[in-house]
């Protein structure tokens, strides 16, 4: 039995969210933490998903039952266990397309995250299709993944990094956006959820006006993916990224969609074994795509707990996912404004279930700390987004983010140490 059929026979297939049994499936939640030796542990209550996401025992099950039953290198072993490891390796990559609706495996390259796949589109097709003059059009709550390597490809070749504009309730300034999409952008690079507002942005009316004006659109999916279903066709997107940790699979794998026109078009990434059909001396025949941007051994557990993953999230379903998040969602900031002197950054009417907030005449750092010792694991800092930061004029943040394991009951907890925190400093 699949790992998919096997949460489905669990749960039931038209059974309602029951986010009690799903706790079940996540063995670190059970744990108790401690704030000082001797003491009695506090129940965890993990609220950094954003960062990385929990596993569930099926992904834990899923890859030690492969190193323990199927190992062996993918690709290139006529016995059986290469050919098994490599069934179950490609079968992710199906998984993968299924999972974003791409058209085929063919569609869907494997990197080692998120931030490989940027470089991987900014040295590949940046580099071929790009020149001095050109400009890449991001956004202003960018992870620095969608920075970076823009800022790189700008030192290398010439080309111009533009900025779209954030308003104030962390929306993206729509009316900017098009009046930067001028002849000299060759390409979109929006983030369809933000890291830290939450912000889900218009990814088909982004892609709708790119397309329009003859650009080439990527879309960050890092945290749109863990949240709701995705469709890449229905957005229309061209490239499309997303990292497994975020999506209670492990670290160590993540996924550019491309379309296979624009994928066959660019050249290799890196070279080395297995993204080749032959080598001599004199030259290289490197494979289709996506074959060609993989280099070297891939991934070959790590793509294993990947497919149990999505196996996990398809079971369970992500509109209902996106449902039960939506709820703690407004249960929390709904709550949260009982606390005097807390600011949410990002209000925007389509926001994912994360909270990125500030208290005032508190450090985020002390806020983290004292959330830490009543058991409430948050994320405080700048969170790879300093640029964004500094468009809300704070120098970090505490960030809440929810997942699909989380309840209103730790919701209430959250409140309750935030409340707490403000009253030890008075």
């Amino acid at each position: 039995m699949s790992s998919h059929a096997a949460v489905r026979a669990a749960i039931g297939d038209n059974a309602p969210y029951d986010v009690m049994r799903v706790r079940q499936d996540f063995p670190i939640l059970s744990r108790t933490v401690h704030d000082k030796p001797g003491r009695a542990g506090k129940p965890l209550v993990y609220l950094d998903s954003a960062a990385s996401a929990q596993k569930p025992r099926q992904v834990i099950d899923a890859m030690k039952r492969f190193l323990e039953e199927d190992y062996a290198n993918v690709h290139r072993g006529v016995h059986f266990l290469s050919q098994r490891s490599t069934d179950l390796y490609e079968a992710t990559r199906d998984k993968a397309a299924a999972f974003l609706n791409a058209p085929s495996r063919e569609h869907i390259v494997f990197t080692r995250n998120a931030t490989e796949a940027f470089n991987l589109v900014a040295q590949s097709w940046g580099r071929a299709n790009l020149k001095a003059g050109d400009a890449v059009l991001i956004s202003g709550m960018e992870h620095h993944a969608n920075i970076v390597p823009w800022q790189l490809l700008r030192d290398q070749i010439g080309i111009a990094l533009k900025v779209v504009p954030v308003l104030d309730d962390g929306s993206l300034d729509m009316d900017a956006y098009a009046d930067l999409l001028t002849d000299d952008v060759k390409l979109v690079a929006i983030t369809h959820a933000s890291n830290v507002l939450g912000t889900i942005n218009p990814a088909k009316e982004i892609a709708r006006l790119a397309h329009a004006r003859g650009k080439t659109v990527l879309f960050d999916g890092s945290q749109a993916a863990v949240h709701g279903p995705v469709d890449v066709r229905a957005i229309d997107a061209d490239f499309y990224i997303f990292t497994g940790h975020k999506l209670y699979g492990p670290t160590g794998i993540g996924v550019l969609y491309g379309r296979k026109e624009i994928l066959d078009r660019m050249p290799p990434y890196q070279g080395g074994g297995d993204m080749i059909s032959s080598v001599s001396f004199e030259e290289t025949v490197y494979r289709e795509a996506p074959y060609r941007f993989e280099a070297g051994t891939p991934p070959i557990i790590e793509g294993v707990g990947l497919g149990a993953a999505i196996d996990y999230v398809t079971a369970l379903g992500m509109d209902a996912i996106h449902a039960h998040e939506q709820r703690l969602l407004a249960h929390a900031m709904d709550r949260l404004k009982d606390v005097d002197g807390l600011r949410v950054l990002g209000t925007a009417p389509a926001k994912a279930a994360i909270i990125s907030f500030t208290v005032e005449g508190i450090h985020p750092h002390d806020i983290g700390t004292l959330l830490d010792r009543a058991g409430v694991a948050v994320r405080v800092g700048r969170h790879c987004a300093e640029p964004l930061m500094d468009r809300f004029g704070v120098g970090a943040t505490a960030r809440a983010s929810f997942g699909l394991y989380n309840t209103e009951a730790e919701v209430e907890t959250l409140v309750e140490a935030v409340k707490a925190t403000k009253s030890f400093f008075g």
